[in-house]
């Protein structure tokens, strides 16, 4: 495959709106192209799309996800980047990992074994597709595909917990002396705002300290009783476990508030001698590049599978992670034929250094 069947299996990957849990027409167009690139293909029970190549051998396990956050952006090149929902985050670097595989689908042995997982659901916050993964499939490395830029490999992601803050309380005038429901909510937010700040007083590093975030707010009143409802997501450190960090936050309410804790992941962090690591970081000096590596704030797939897999796992794709889940996500299509080029010649290296 050339170029500009690469750039044109991506355009068209972007064009099939798939936000969280309506990835079924992307996954069985995904199908059909690795079919046609020589990599047989299925759906599993839970919608990943999964091909496979290679028949013996340690097997290297390509996980990526084929859902994107909610919102349409036009999808067009211009100035030689793809613009469109997903095109980074993260159909651009799970097709990277299609075209790579393609190249290698042409070799008549390989002497590893590839599989290609795109999951279902990470944007979700369920992670449905990399959970079934980790149960079904067994390898000897992973690489995750999440922007990283094609010059960097990441080699971990904070943990999360997300926590919804439930408040209720009897209806009364808004001129009493009792705070209002939404009231309540907000102090509850602002002592675990404060929780997070003292914990972080001596932590200069973003990945080694707390990061929370309001996401939602809302409320309501029928007459008889005033409610109100927050949803709070907890970036963790390596070094606070998520039952720990619930166990401390759970003194925080008061006695007209629920705290609802759910979806808890801890951090990972892979060492920088990763197997995975040198042989990306190899083949991207092979390619002119300067590479380096990330510790990411946010939360992936990674999280889900490498505590279960304990192998050799990083997160590499193109693009530049700063434009997720933005109106103006796009990918720079240089950088993408670069990242396939960069995977193609590291897979091999890698599969050497299983063995």
């Amino acid at each position: 495959m050339n170029e500009h069947a690469d750039v044109a299996l991506l355009t068209q990957a972007v064009q099939i709106a798939s936000p969280s849990t309506h990835e079924a027409a992307v996954a069985q167009f995904l199908a059909q192209a690795m079919q046609a690139r020589g990599i047989p293909s299925t759906i599993d029970r839970v919608g990943n799309v999964v091909g496979q190549i290679g028949s013996h051998g340690p097997e290297i396990v390509l996980l990526g996800h084929i859902d994107t956050a909610p919102g349409h952006v036009p999808v067009h090149v211009q100035d030689g980047k793809l613009y469109g929902r997903g095109s980074v985050d993260a159909k651009g670097p799970f097709v990277t990992f299609v075209c790579a595989a393609a190249r290698l689908a042409q070799h008549d042995t390989l002497p590893f074994r590839l599989t290609l997982i795109g999951a279902v659901e990470e944007e979700y916050a369920t992670s449905r597709g990399a959970h079934f993964a980790a149960q079904r499939y067994h390898p000897q490395a992973c690489i995750i595909g999440e922007p990283s830029g094609w010059e960097r490999v990441t080699l971990g992601y904070k943990g999360r917990v997300l926590l919804t803050i439930a408040t209720r309380q009897a209806s009364a005038h808004s001129a009493g002396p009792e705070p209002s429901a939404p009231e309540r909510c907000m102090a509850v937010w602002q002592r675990i705002q404060h929780y997070c700040a003292d914990f972080n007083r001596t932590r200069p590093r973003l990945f080694d300290q707390i990061m929370p975030s309001l996401r939602q707010i809302s409320s309501h009143s029928d007459g008889i009783c005033d409610t109100a409802h927050a949803t709070v997501g907890l970036r963790l450190p390596a070094d606070l476990a998520p039952d720990a960090l619930m166990h401390q936050l759970s003194t925080v309410a008061d006695a007209q508030t629920t705290l609802l804790f759910r979806d808890p992941c801890a951090t990972w962090q892979s060492p920088r001698n990763d197997p995975c690591a040198t042989a990306l970081i190899s083949s991207i000096r092979q390619h002119g590049g300067q590479p380096g590596y990330l510790l990411k704030t946010g939360t992936a797939d990674m999280n889900v599978v490498a505590p279960r897999w304990r192998c050799p796992i990083v997160a590499y794709g193109p693009g530049d992670s700063s434009l997720d889940h933005t109106p103006d996500e796009h990918i720079d299509l240089g950088e993408f034929a670069r990242a396939v080029a960069v995977l193609s010649q590291a897979l091999p290296v890698l599969a050497t250094r299983l063995t």
